[in-house]
């Protein structure tokens, strides 16, 4: 307190306490959360935490703020807070669990069983440094193992893999495959002997249906000779409907087009398509009407881009250190969006070398962070599209702020 806050015991209570009885003027739901309160001197905490219980706090939230605690301790820590606290009875224990050992999820969980009812969690984990505690992987483990856990979460777990691909997509920041509940292999046996007791009896090596998570029940593989009704239906299984007319027509022109180039679409190729369609928005300024490259052993790769805005066709030809550099340089000497990448992420939406390129880019421009994404059988083509749909946004941003601006960045 005295090397951080430049305070003494009793001015970090009373600023507490002032704070809370504050906060009450506006809400009646406060949360008190002490920084690294795993490593906060006890009887301290204690005392700090039963003055803002008392001054009207609704919610106390202990924090593993660096992630340095271990399951047995911090489990220990609720319990024994819970128990000294005069008024615990009166307030909801939370818990807020960082990564950085990889013990958030183990922390959380036996903080649960210790009797804290709000876990504070996040998507695919995502955090600062190594992330928070997974929120997928806490709801499925108190499902799973309910003779252990007297609670339940409530959620709606069929929405957790959805959930999980839109917060990849808005962040950029790809799931890995072998990633618990939610990686593309999570679900998948490839030893023989798992195999073979899968077959003769699913719960041998599953303890979860992946249709509980919201995988597709069944790898339905659709073809170029597949129909609008087949495709439409398909989609409706995994839990996508088109807004309009207009935007399935868009998404059967391009799985047509995808069909003729690629003999099976797989539940991850529709997804992606769908994806990308709703990321391109009716009043896109830009589009890509065409994209040539080449590239030789010995030579500087060049690329040429072809974007329509509004109107009218604006061709340019740039080289560059690779194919997709080139075409970078090419659509930033169009667009002038005057920003820097500061992240550009590929991955393969299904396995085999026809699987479609799921690219993510960041750009920041003026202190503000524009994420774009592109998908399609061409590496590069998904990385122009991933870039326009970047500077899309960028513009879509400028003219809010300039709305005389018609055209360029």
């Amino acid at each position: 307190m005295r090397s951080k806050l430049r305070m003494s015991a009793d001015q970090v209570v009373e600023n507490a306490v002032t704070a809370v009885v504050q906060s009450r003027q506006y809400t009646d739901n406060v949360e008190f959360s002490p920084e690294d309160a795993g490593r906060s001197e006890f009887d301290f905490l204690c005392h700090i935490i039963e003055k803002v219980i008392h001054a009207g706090a609704t919610t106390i939230n202990i924090p593993d703020t660096v992630g340095y605690n271990l399951p047995g301790q911090f489990g220990s820590l609720i319990q024994r807070l819970i128990e000294t606290i005069p008024n615990s009875d009166k307030v909801v224990f939370s818990v807020h669990c960082h990564n950085d050992l990889g013990l958030a999820v183990a922390n959380s969980l036996s903080a649960v069983m210790a009797g804290a009812r709000q876990v504070e969690c996040t998507v695919n984990g995502l955090g600062e440094r190594a992330g928070n505690a997974s929120l997928e992987e806490i709801v499925m483990a108190v499902r799973t193992r309910q003779d252990e856990f007297n609670c339940n979460t409530g959620i709606d777990t069929t929405q957790i893999v959805p959930a999980s691909r839109l917060v990849s997509n808005i962040t950029g920041f790809p799931v890995q495959p072998n990633k618990a509940i939610v990686g593309a292999n999570a679900f998948a046996h490839e030893a023989g002997i798992h195999q073979d007791g899968v077959i003769k009896a699913r719960e041998t090596y599953e303890i979860m249906l992946a249709e509980d998570v919201g995988w597709g029940s069944n790898r339905m593989v659709l073809g170029k000779h597949s129909g609008r009704h087949a495709f439409v239906d398909r989609l409706k299984d995994l839990g996508f409907e088109f807004s309009s007319e207009d935007e399935m027509n868009d998404a059967f022109r391009r799985f047509k087009r995808m069909a003729d180039s690629k003999h099976e679409i797989f539940d991850d190729d529709l997804q992606a398509l769908v994806t990308e369609t709703g990321n391109r928005a009716e009043n896109d300024h830009f589009t890509l009407k065409h994209l040539k490259t080449s590239s030789e052993t010995g030579t500087l790769p060049s690329s040429r881009v072809v974007i329509e805005i509004d109107d009218r066709e604006v061709v340019s030809e740039q080289s560059g250190n690779g194919a997709v550099d080139a075409t970078f340089k090419a659509i930033e000497d169009v667009l002038h969006t005057e920003s820097a990448l500061q992240l550009f992420s590929v991955n393969s939406v299904t396995s085999g070398s026809d699987a479609q390129g799921e690219v993510s880019v960041r750009l920041e421009k003026n202190g503000e962070i524009f994420n774009g994404h592109g998908t399609d059988l061409d590496i590069v083509v998904a990385s122009a599209r991933a870039y326009i749909n970047a500077a899309n946004k960028i513009f879509s941003q400028e003219t809010r702020i300039h709305p005389q601006r018609v055209s360029g960045i």
